[in-house]
């Protein structure tokens, strides 16, 4: 009997996430955001008018104790220490994040888990069925997909009545959906740095005039250190909008009042920790509360926040996760993963094999973050488009309907060809791209570069069988040409294989959709 509901649960959990999927690609919704592109501001009207559709205020957000968040690089995770910190002094938190790495109800999350199948599946219909029923002849547009993920996050909190929302921007700032918000208690503002140019500009000053858009009259406002140039905009846009702006001291300057150790790996991570550090003090202060500092400490060294600094030891095959997708941002997996694959490469206690498994979407710049790479001497690089697996089971929250297969595997060719430039191999004949019957098995055009069609191949090529995870019975093994079996002996022979997994957050996702089963529970 149980087994029969655990599989109606899934069934309509599944039901749900394909008719979300639909709004990726809503003809309507995809001509309406080609209208507003030009004019920003009628994005925040439209996203008044789906909230109101769905039954909801914008003054009902101002119960939700809105801690706001944005930046370029470091925003998630600066949440999640935040929403740890709170939580750890009992408050029960709603946290609103994006992407999801391998579900989508990780999105949204009550006291810092993703929420259940059940609650999604419900919450969704009466979001979904509100805006359905609101359509006419006048108005017969649904939200497009994150905006409705927006909506049903605010949904779900004020249901569920949390008592604070830590609420992560998705692009920019100013016209971006969840700047709706009118009454947040503190605004935080992450690492700017250079990404979705065709949107916020092409400066970073322009970036950040587009990220102090959240701050709200009055409300307080913190950021960590910037260049000279974005810092003045946020100044600027501080004082016109009517708010302090705060800059966040560094980290060692709270180590006075005791040992503080970070949950998240990496050095750029202690900006991030002191960011929230200063947005859940603020919270507090103006709550009236006052805590422990034990609490606050543990909540830095508590906090998990998966694909960000990364590391799963499946041994001898030993995964390093990041989804850097700037140059910024891959700088610092960078020097991350310089700092911890030293002690992994000495307890192996002999020949280690380094694989770089890359892909990067959109508008990036891949051959400079490519560059960035190079120095890390990999013995293979390795490229796929962000497909979980090449047969039909796919997850559909892992579903991406916007981006044709055709151009995915185009852009791991591109990426290919960079690799083998930058590292001053001479280039070779385009590989024929063979797509009309089927994904390709293999794209190859130098022994030490392959291309896979899916993430899936990729990894069980890499590992080679050493990975009992990716060797489990109930995954299919996808065959590969004997040639290319014969480049992978070095993978067989050594002692450890270290593997980072990087350029993408879509990625990385659909990798630990494979690397930890508990991810798909």
């Amino acid at each position: 009997m149980k087994s029969l509901r655990s599989c109606r649960v899934m069934n309509v959990f599944q039901d749900a996430v394909c008719t979300l999927n639909t709004l990726q690609t809503n003809a309507s919704a995809l001509e309406q955001v080609k209208r507003e592109r030009g004019h920003p501001q009628l994005q925040l009207q439209a996203m008044r008018g789906f909230l109101q559709r769905a039954g909801l205020k914008v003054e009902e957000l101002d119960r939700l104790n809105i801690i706001h968040v944005t930046g370029t690089k470091g925003k998630g995770s600066t949440c999640a220490f935040t929403e740890q910190i709170l939580r750890k002094y009992g408050f029960r938190t709603g946290f609103y994040s994006s992407p999801h790495l391998v579900q989508v109800r990780e999105r949204i999350r009550i006291n810092g888990l993703p929420i259940g199948k059940e609650l999604f599946t419900k919450y969704f219909w009466q979001v979904y069925g509100r805006l359905e029923e609101t359509k006419d002849a006048q108005i017969s547009s649904m939200p497009a997909y994150f905006r409705f993920l927006t909506i049903l996050a605010f949904h779900v909190f004020l249901q569920e009545k949390v008592d604070l929302a830590v609420i992560e921007v998705g692009i920019g700032g100013a016209y971006d959906c969840t700047n709706i918000i009118r009454r947040p208690w503190v605004c935080g503002i992450s690492s700017l740095g250079i990404d979705h140019t065709s949107i916020l500009g092409d400066t970073i000053e322009k970036i950040a005039w587009q990220k102090g858009g959240i701050f709200k009259l009055g409300v307080p406002a913190f950021t960590v250190k910037q260049p000279d140039g974005p810092m003045k905009v946020l100044q600027e846009r501080a004082e016109e909008i009517g708010c302090s702006l705060s800059v966040c001291p560094d980290l060692e300057e709270y180590e006075s009042e005791g040992s503080l150790s970070l949950g998240l790996t990496g050095h750029h991570q202690r900006s991030n920790a002191s960011l929230a550090l200063q947005l859940s003090h603020t919270w507090l202060q103006r709550h009236f509360l006052t805590g422990a500092l034990y609490d606050v400490f543990t909540g830095l060294a508590e906090t998990e926040w998966p694909g960000r600094n990364q590391t799963l030891q499946h041994s001898p095959v030993t995964y390093f996760l990041d989804g850097a997708h700037t140059t910024r941002s891959m700088l610092a997996c960078v020097r991350w993963f310089n700092e911890v694959t030293p002690q992994h490469e000495r307890n192996a206690g002999g020949s280690v094999v380094r694989v770089l498994l890359f892909n990067a979407t959109g508008e990036r710049d891949c051959a400079a973050m490519l560059k960035l790479l190079v120095p890390c001497h990999f013995d293979f690089a390795v490229f796929c488009p962000n497909i979980t697996e090449a047969i039909a089971t796919c997850n559909a929250d892992q579903q991406n309907f916007n981006v044709s297969v055709e151009n995915m595997l185009s852009r791991c060719l591109d990426n290919q060809q960079s690799w083998r430039v930058l590292n001053g191999q001479e280039e070779k004949p385009e590989a024929e791209l063979l797509i009309r019957g089927g994904l390709p098995l293999v794209a190859e055009r130098h022994t030490d570069t392959l291309v896979f069609p899916c993430i899936l191949s990729a990894l069980q090529w890499i590992s080679q069988g050493r990975d009992s995870v990716l060797s489990d019975p109930n995954k299919c093994v996808i065959p590969v040409k004997p040639s290319i079996n014969t480049k992978a002996a070095p993978l067989r022979e050594a002692v450890s294989i270290h593997v980072l997994i990087t350029g993408s957050l879509h990625l990385v996702g659909g990798a630990l959709k494979h690397l930890d089963p508990s991810l798909n529970s």
